[in-house]
């Protein structure tokens, strides 16, 4: 069977008379998205016109919920209990559902954003607070996590779907976990490209101590807020259907 992959990126991050990313753009080129939710980035507006600009594009939506700190962009640390990370999210995720239904498209995944997402890794309780979360939607959602984390493989074990992420822009620890900036800079386009593709074909990435690890995923992240995040996407869908992989959402794959 021809590899399969899906092209996502975090969007619907603007807040008030505030712009943030390419998301006009980037829908062009997408099959999932993740919608900031209102305590990281993201007003009730901002969510309503993403949402509108996937279900028009058909592109597949999922919340992006996190932290409750938008000085912060939701990438400060902060101590809160199981159940505070269950309802943070519920709360979150219930309000994009809205938006969601009334646009008439399922919501397809969650993905913790920022510190919630990084903390996570190595905090079985937030994890597990995160997880419970799950249980107030029906369908339930897709569990978009790294591969190979704490999350991730609790999911598995509570028979949640869990979709492991490619990250295009950022590096991987040899631990397998990657390094969340608080500021995406240029990327170069080829080098990116070419460090996907080996993802995607061989399991493959080159970690900071120059060491491969393997990595395993069903979703290549994007971030829209980076500069050249449109030449990347651009190029990296020519090259991935180039090379026989099949660009579907996270929503349409098979799952064990």
């Amino acid at each position: 069977m021809a590899k399969e992959i899906d092209l996502h990126c975090d969007m619907g991050e603007s807040f008030g008379i505030y712009n943030l990313g390419n998301d006009a753009e980037m829908m062009k080129y997408v099959t999932s998205i993740s919608v900031g939710c209102g305590f990281h980035a993201g007003d009730p507006h901002v969510m309503r016109q993403t949402v509108a600009l996937a279900a028009e594009h058909g592109v597949a939506v999922g919340s992006h919920p996190g932290f409750p700190d938008l000085i912060g962009f939701g990438r400060r640390q902060m101590a809160i209990t199981r159940q505070e990370a269950a309802d943070y999210i519920i709360y979150q995720t219930g309000a994009l559902k809205s938006f969601c239904d009334q646009a008439g498209i399922k919501l397809q995944h969650i993905k913790p954003h920022g510190e919630m997402y990084q903390m996570a890794w190595h905090d079985e309780e937030l994890a597990k607070g995160i997880l419970d979360s799950f249980s107030a939607f029906e369908p339930t959602p897709i569990f978009m996590a790294l591969y190979n984390t704490l999350p991730y493989d609790l999911a598995l074990e509570k028979g949640i779907r869990v979709a492991g992420e490619h990250y295009a822009d950022l590096d991987y620890l040899p631990d397998g976990t990657i390094t969340i900036k608080k500021k995406h800079g240029a990327v170069d386009v080829k080098e990116t490209v070419d460090k996907v593709l080996r993802m995607v074909l061989e399991e493959k990435v080159e970690a900071t101590d120059g060491k491969d690890i393997t990595v395993q995923a069903k979703s290549i992240c994007l971030h829209g807020d980076n500069p050249m995040a449109p030449a990347v996407v651009k190029e990296l869908r020519r090259e991935l259907e180039a090379n026989g992989v099949k660009i579907v959402a996270l929503g349409e794959q098979s799952y064990p």
